[in-house]
């Protein structure tokens, strides 16, 4: 038979058996628990990721838009400076016509001398931009939409 010491031991190490037991059944719960929260975490930053790469294509494709009108708007803005030059150039040209003619007609009353109504040319036909102007409306083939 055992003795009442052994029986005393006995009784500690399946105390202690257990014990580990439920240390041990703790243990893995616990570790079953962070490798889900884990899982979780990895899934959670996974989306935030490709919800971070759409932002990126979709920001991409709007400033490829807003280059395309850039671009547009350039080239308009190119075509107007061009006619701008070309309209300046006309201006100065029908001013220097304008001066002959007015030139020739004086001439023309001096050899004649009969009196003509010369008129003086303006400062302000030589500077349209100070005309002073009524608003009307300016019609365009640009389209507002496009921006």
């Amino acid at each position: 038979m055992s003795s009442p010491q052994q029986k005393q031991t006995s009784d500690l190490r399946s105390d202690g058996d257990l014990r580990y037991a439920n240390l041990d059944e703790k243990k893995r719960k616990r570790m079953i628990l962070n490798r889900e929260s884990a899982r979780r975490s990895r899934a959670k930053k996974q989306h935030r990721l490709d919800e971070l790469l759409g932002e990126i294509n979709q920001l991409q494709n709007d400033n490829n838009t807003i280059m395309k009108k850039i671009d547009a708007a350039t080239q308009m803005f190119v075509g107007a400076e061009s006619q701008n030059s070309v309209l300046r150039a006309q201006l100065t040209e029908l001013t220097d016509r304008l001066h002959s003619l007015n030139s020739v007609l004086h001439i023309a009353q001096e050899v004649s001398g009969l009196t003509m109504e010369i008129p003086e040319i303006s400062d302000t036909l030589l500077e349209p931009w100070k005309l002073p102007c009524s608003f009307q409306p300016i019609t365009t083939s640009f389209n507002m939409n496009m921006f």
